[in-house]
């Protein structure tokens, strides 16, 4: 331990090297180089993220990961957006990408990705811990508290996805996806007046109701499964205990 120490100290003295971190693509960054302020980015450098964010809004993402590659990992918003990109893609890369940031001033957006890549691979719980932990951070966020109430709603957890789902709508000017998404939760409790009363008030459009029904469905089909198997299981259990 101590030669590891004195290694370390020699290293810094002599080079001023400092240890590395892998980043996407195969580039290496230095860790001590890796800026955890969000100050104001550069007019050009600007320019350039607003390029990549428009290809993403037209579904370009490609494009919009190469754009961004113009500019240093080191910017935390940069970093932030290249994984927000990698995670649309199915990227693993996108995980070392956040856990860069859970020191800087986008922790919260850090454990938010992290959250949506655990929910993604269907690890609800994970996705609860990282998404209530970016809800303490940033509990105004509308896209993080409708994510914190997608998880709720897939653990079955009712009441708190609606609150979280009622609070995104509140909180979002344009999006719809809150309301498609409560609009799930009353389908799926069978809260067939409340969400006839939506799409009567034509807050939502027939095509959101027919996602969110279908969703809905998803979510039911799910709870006859598992029901299924837990009376298997009870089954072949009384089975084994009366042999």
């Amino acid at each position: 331990m101590k030669r590891a120490a004195l290694a370390i100290m020699v290293c810094a003295l002599a080079t001023g090297c400092v240890p590395v971190q892998k980043q996407p693509g195969g580039v290496e960054v230095a860790q001590a180089q890796l800026s955890d302020n969000c100050g104001q980015l550069a007019s050009d450098q600007q320019l350039v993220v607003q390029l990549s964010e428009d290809m993403v809004a037209q579904g370009r993402l490609h494009a919009a990961f190469a754009h961004l590659e113009q500019l240093p990992d080191t910017l935390p918003e940069v970093r932030l957006r290249k994984a927000i990109i990698l995670r649309k893609l199915g990227d693993p890369r996108a995980e070392p990408l956040y856990r860069t940031l859970m020191q800087s001033c986008l922790v919260a957006q850090a454990y938010s990705g992290l959250g949506q890549m655990a929910a993604a691979r269907g690890e609800y719980a994970t996705a609860k811990e990282q998404l209530e932990q970016a809800a303490r951070l940033a509990p105004a966020d509308f896209s993080i508290r409708n994510d914190l109430g997608f998880v709720y709603l897939h653990l079955r957890e009712l009441a708190k996805a609606r609150f979280e789902f009622l609070t995104a709508l509140e909180l979002s000017e344009d999006s719809t996806l809150p309301l498609e998404n409560l609009l799930t939760l009353l389908i799926y409790e069978d809260h067939w007046a409340e969400s006839s009363a939506l799409l009567g008030q034509k807050k939502v459009t027939p095509q959101q109701y027919q996602r969110a029904e279908a969703r809905a469905r998803a979510l039911k089909l799910e709870d006859m499964m598992r029901k299924q198997q837990q009376n298997g299981r009870s089954r072949s259990a009384a089975s084994a205990s009366q042999n």
